[in-house]
């Protein structure tokens, strides 16, 4: 063999290798559950939380106001004295996980029992809704609030969490706890999109 094809054969091999790193280069995945708590760690195993989440644990939850199907309003200020669990979701667009999650929480009677109020959260119109009453009924018992144009979603970073399927538009499959101060104690989002009551009630124990 000549040097000349020696040659030849060393830079292929050369230019190989460089096709394959760039092509493979910054690959990875999304944590598939990141949760923060008011000591702001992770509660999900090897996984670790966003900026965004962690940031906003122990500080005053952002000004919000969202209207039910009968038109009772639940905001910030009228909520404070009350713990609050806000789920977020994708809506009518999730069946069944966030629907499932939504119709648990509401016949949950734990959730009473710590003196909170639960407001799923979700970005379509109460006309829109009823159509998912109509398939599930019991969702009918659920406190379902209507965030016009994601703009409360938007404030609690909820259209770029990892469950999120149309990133920046809707939210995933993500929940906040608020104690009766107003202050933001625990914050969890779960791409798996599976039942989180006893995990809640768990987080809401441990807020005096």
């Amino acid at each position: 063999m000549t040097n000349k094809n020696v040659f030849i054969i060393v830079l292929v091999a050369v230019v190989g290798l460089i096709v394959v790193a760039f092509l493979f280069r910054g690959t990875g995945t999304k944590p598939s559950t990141i949760a923060v708590d008011n000591h702001n760690h992770s509660m999900g195993g090897d996984t670790g939380p966003t900026t965004v989440l962690s940031d906003m644990v122990g500080k005053p939850a952002p000004d919000f106001s969202l209207t039910d199907r009968a038109g009772t309003k639940y905001s910030s200020q009228s909520l404070l004295g009350k713990n609050v669990v806000l789920f977020f979701n994708e809506g009518l667009m999730c069946y069944p996980a966030c629907w499932s999650q939504i119709a648990s929480l509401a016949k949950d009677e734990r959730f009473k029992s710590a003196n909170a109020v639960v407001l799923s959260v979700v970005v379509d119109s109460a006309d829109e809704w009823q159509s998912a009453v109509n398939k599930m009924p019991e969702l009918a018992a659920a406190t379902v609030v209507f965030d016009k144009d994601g703009i409360v979603s938007k404030k609690f970073g909820m259209l770029t969490t990892p469950s999120s399927m149309h990133y920046g538009s809707l939210p995933g499959h993500s929940y906040v706890l608020i104690d009766k101060q107003g202050v933001v104690r625990h914050m969890f989002d779960d791409p798996n999109m599976s039942l989180h009551n006893d995990q809640l009630v768990e987080q809401l124990a441990q807020i005096k």
